[in-house]
């Protein structure tokens, strides 16, 4: 068999037979859902074109996996994810493998792949489309195309929601501590901030905005440099709620009271912002809902159908707890 027969892609055979990729991916993994004359089809073009799929050794008869895989299970948010997309695949009878992202996943067998919060290269996104592997991903950091189907949350409408709380309470100098400034959800966040800066009629004001990794220590050292500022904020809405507890902590070392002297607000809505001092006021995601919806997404493409757009945000809903207040006068 030459190297050109053995590049032979599933797309390569789809256009041929005139079917979606997905289709002859059923075919490949041996699944049963198929016309008979479409399958003769497939598998006599597969065979022509001297294919060695990635299932030739097929999964048990009947038997339906999917990849879920993430970059990390460092977050309760994770397995929030988790449980949405393993009740969905459990619906219709799909069992779910779980584990961590390499460099390019593989999927033996699998019916597709949801990755959680995954950069997908260029070169990724080609493997899996020459090789008719259906993948959704959830909050991805960045995609190759606006084609690769995702879902999220309402990132915008939720920095938008938290800013302006933090204004109706009378807040004109509202810090923003950003997070990975090139992530798209930090993107759509601080853009969420300025535009509720903006309706409220305050001028937006680059000092007040720090931008790093989304770790305590970042945000603690980029809390103690606002909050001892010549004219410090009088609250700091926080990219995510481990970004805000930093924030917290910086203001606790400063001897500054939360939310008298500083209010503080985050985003994600993690376990742990019910049982901080004070509670903290926060945007809550979807989390459960968007490995649901991952899920259901991935299933429709694996059965072939189309989607209706790549991309869906959840709606986000503002939290509000004990770390904000009516703003104070600063002595």
């Amino acid at each position: 068999m030459s190297g050109d027969q053995r590049r032979a892609t599933l797309a390569a055979v789809a256009r041929e037979a005139g079917v979606s990729v997905p289709t002859v991916s059923k075919v490949v993994n041996g699944r049963t859902d198929v016309a008979p004359e479409t399958r003769a089809r497939i598998a006599a073009l597969l065979t022509r074109h001297g294919y060695v799929g990635r299932a030739q050794a097929a999964a048990p008869a009947g038997v339906r996996t999917v990849d879920l895989v993430f970059d990390g299970m460092e977050t309760p948010n994770n397995l929030k994810i988790l449980k949405g997309a393993i009740g969905a695949a459990a619906e219709e009878d799909v069992d779910v493998v779980v584990g961590l992202a390499p460099a390019r996943p593989q999927s033996a067998h699998r019916e597709g792949i949801v990755l959680v919060t995954s950069s997908i290269t260029s070169e990724q996104w080609q493997h899996f489309t020459e090789r008719g592997i259906p993948i959704v991903t959830i909050d991805p950091h960045d995609v190759p195309s606006a084609e690769v189907p995702s879902v999220g949350a309402t990132n915008f409408q939720g920095g938008m929601e938290a800013t302006s709380h933090l204004t109706g309470l009378g807040h004109r100098r509202i810090a923003f501590i950003e997070g990975p400034p090139e992530r798209g959800v930090s993107i759509a966040r601080l853009h969420g901030y300025q535009a509720a800066l903006s309706q409220a009629g305050v001028a937006y004001d680059p000092e007040l905005v720090k931008a790093g990794p989304f770790t305590f220590d970042a945000a603690f050292t980029a809390g103690i440099a606002l909050l001892t500022s010549e004219n410090r904020p009088t609250a700091i809405f926080a990219c995510n709620d481990t970004l805000a507890l930093g924030a917290m902590e910086a203001a606790r070392t400063l001897g500054l009271r939360i939310p008298s002297d500083v209010s503080v607000v985050g985003f994600d809505d993690m376990p742990v912002t019910q049982w901080s001092a004070p509670p903290l006021t926060t945007v809550r995601q979807p989390f459960t809902e968007m490995g649901r919806v991952a899920m259901r997404r991935l299933l429709r493409l694996a059965a072939g159908e189309p989607l209706d757009s790549p991309r869906i945000e959840l709606a986000t809903e503002l939290i509000v707890r004990k770390s904000t207040s009516k703003v104070s006068s600063i002595d």
